[in-house]
């Protein structure tokens, strides 16, 4: 079973939440056609920590980050992307 702990709602089974994918970061405008490709289409899939986006559906209905290790889905971190911005 997945733990996430939600800053707004606290320890929540994985199945509350909906994973959105890896964080990548946007290309500024006007960017060649490859840099935009790569932003929608290309992953990096490590097998280890990853940073990825998850909205939790059935509780605060918020975005959130999770640092997780890929293979053992241990969590590092998880914050609010709207009140955490980096």
């Amino acid at each position: 079973m997945l733990l996430i702990t939600c800053p707004h709602c606290g320890p929540r089974n994985g199945d509350e939440f909906s994973f959105e994918g890896e964080v990548v970061d946007r290309p500024l405008m006007g960017c060649s056609e490859e840099a935009w490709r790569a932003y929608l289409y290309e992953r990096h899939n490590v097998a280890g920590w990853q940073e990825e986006r998850w909205f939790h559906v059935a509780g605060c209905r918020r975005f959130l980050d999770v640092e997780r290790h890929t293979i053992s889905n241990e969590i590092r971190s998880v914050r609010d992307v709207a009140r955490d911005p980096e």
